[in-house]
């Protein structure tokens, strides 16, 4: 029987999706850990801009509780970030790295970074932005969690110092995420907060593709997309739309687009939410590539892989309608059998034991 464990992480944010995948992520992982038997206790800044946009303001599994500022942290919470099994701090907290500091100095077990943005967290670093984690901290957490594996795990561990560095993909709740069929709305979605490095993408893999062929039905669904952008007359654009529509949203697609940022491109190995999130509600997904999604979802059979809007508009012209559902059920399948929010509570669990086991006197 796996021991209890007492674990606080301090993250982002788990009240509000609001532009950020982090509250999906942590939702999911808490839920589980908590169904597992573990005492989680989720420590979030109260920031306005989530503060007016908070689309699960008590999470019904574990303790949430907000801080204003860290003197309320540290005056609210030391015990427990000092009698707890495992601390964890998220990528993207505000004034990281000082909680960084407060964790690694108060905590009396096993402290851990979870960086849910590790490709956008090694750019800054190269760039000497300490926004909310310096390089020299590094070394001082017990475990550096990552969204992206592959090569970037030793780089981790080699230039930076880590004791432990261990991968720890997003994930997908089945609860949330799975079929519900509906009729087709759109040939094409894609759902993703605006960004600079993406958004050639979306033009080369999505709006090219709508132009070219005016019969299609295309969508694109996220916050902070600018005025500029000039839509064609068949793609719709919703903004934010919550986690309790994503279902909704990925069934009435005939397919969904994957566009993944410049930095976890070039460093592989970092698959997005929406990548599991699609897969399981048995939506096939187009995809660009990047070095480690063929370990996850095998091209061809579970995934498509796609460069060109001509390689867009062949898979929603020609793919038989057989074939097309026979992917997706494939995909479906592998990403039910490992990666869900229990897979994850149940590594975090298991490098934490692992950890516990190494450092025991």
């Amino acid at each position: 029987m796996t021991r209890q464990l007492s674990i606080v992480i301090l993250g982002l944010s788990i009240t509000s999706s609001w532009g950020n995948g982090h509250a999906t992520t942590y939702r999911g992982l808490v839920r589980e850990l908590d169904a597992a038997g573990h005492d989680v206790l989720f420590l979030e800044r109260d920031v306005p801009w989530y503060a007016s946009h908070r689309d699960l303001p008590a999470p019904p599994y574990g303790r949430t509780e907000l801080y204003g500022s860290l003197e309320e942290l540290h005056d609210r919470f030391a015990d427990e970030v000092r009698t707890a099994d495992l601390v964890v701090v998220g990528s993207f907290v505000p004034q990281g790295v000082q909680v960084g500091e407060w964790v690694q100095r108060e905590a009396g077990g096993l402290t851990a970074f979870y960086d849910i943005d590790t490709p956008v967290t090694l750019a800054k670093l190269a760039r000497g932005d300490h926004e909310y984690l310096r390089p020299d901290q590094i070394a001082g957490y017990s475990m550096y969690l990552s969204f992206t594996g592959g090569p970037t795990l030793r780089r981790l561990e080699q230039e930076f110092g880590s004791p432990c560095a261990r991968v720890l993909y997003c994930s997908v709740d089945p609860q949330l995420y799975h079929p519900d069929p509906q009729p087709a709305q759109w040939d094409l979605g894609y759902m993703g907060t605006y960004s600079d490095d993406r958004q050639p993408g979306v033009d080369r893999l999505l709006l090219q593709p709508a132009r070219a062929w005016q019969d299609g039905r295309f969508v694109v669904a996220g916050p902070q997309y600018p005025s500029w952008i000039a839509w064609p007359a068949n793609v719709q654009y919703q903004p934010h739309l919550p986690p309790a529509e994503h279902r909704a949203f990925y069934n009435r697609q005939r397919f969904t687009l994957n566009i993944t940022r410049a930095d976890m491109v070039q460093a592989g190995w970092s698959p997005s939410v929406r990548l599991f999130e699609a897969a399981a509600c048995g939506t096939p997904i187009i995809s660009d590539r990047w070095a480690g999604l063929e370990t996850l979802l095998m091209p061809g059979r579970e995934i498509v892989l796609a460069d060109s809007a001509a390689d867009v508009l062949a898979v929603l012209r020609v793919m038989p309608e057989e074939d097309r559902l026979a992917m997706a059920e494939r995909a479906r399948r592998r990403i039910l059998a490992e990666h869900t929010a229990a897979h994850r509570a149940a590594q975090l669990v298991g490098y934490a034991l692992e950890m516990d086991l190494e450092t025991a006197p």
